[in-house]
């Protein structure tokens, strides 16, 4: 009736998408497979997951009791710049990385610019249909949402969401995290060549379709 539930269980529970496969789930939350694998067979075993063709939870009312326990959690301990990569995953809609946070993930956490522990914004684009839902969400965990970067003064705590709207976010996946496209990031990037001279160099090293020869 009752199984230990911490907080690998319910980013587990929250993260997990219909079709999703242990790897993913682990990746999207970035924990160890293995460990991943454990607490999920585990899951399985007491009825909260079932493994049919991928990853699906049973009774959704349980995320939806996962959620507001990890929201009521978060007003005691805030959420890390770490856990705040996650967040987005347990909305159980579609969004990718944008921005600087394009280039972060696709040079896999290798290039950091603009932002410091106390003022760390994250940049996401999302559906224009689901701004409403996103703002609702983040609000649960007193993260603001605008759509432009707010100065650091005019916000509580060090956490924001800065959203690019659109009309369908069509995204890649790098080690879990859905992102815009290498094409739009290296174009970003190029925009911003003052900023990003040695991202653009060093996303040429990670991937031969990148060609940093190329006139900025």
């Amino acid at each position: 009736m009752y199984t230990a539930c911490g907080e690998k269980e319910l980013k587990i529970l929250l993260a997990i998408k219909p079709g999703d496969t242990i790897v993913g789930v682990a990746q999207k939350i970035d924990e160890n497979r293995e460990t991943i694998r454990r607490t999920i067979d585990r899951l399985e075993a007491e009825g909260y997951v079932e493994y049919d063709d991928g990853l699906t939870v049973v009774d959704e009312s349980v995320r939806d009791a996962g959620l507001q326990l990890l929201a009521t959690s978060a007003g005691v301990s805030p959420p890390s710049i770490s856990e705040a990569y996650v967040l987005p995953q347990f909305t159980g809609m579609d969004f990718a990385f944008t921005g600087i946070d394009a280039v972060y993930v696709w040079t896999r956490g290798g290039y950091q610019v603009a932002r410091e522990p106390d003022d760390y914004p994250l940049f996401i684009a999302v559906k224009e249909s689901n701004l409403e839902a996103w703002e609702r969400f983040f609000e649960r965990f007193d993260i603001p949402v605008s759509g432009e970067r707010q100065p650091r003064d005019e916000i509580d705590g060090p956490l924001q969401v800065v959203v690019e709207l659109r009309d369908s976010t069509d995204a890649e996946s790098v080690d879990g995290r859905p992102v815009i496209s290498m094409d739009e990031t290296v174009e970003f990037a190029r925009e911003h060549y003052a900023t990003f001279q040695s991202a653009l160099s060093m996303l040429d090293r990670m991937y031969d379709e990148v060609d940093s020869d190329a006139d900025y």
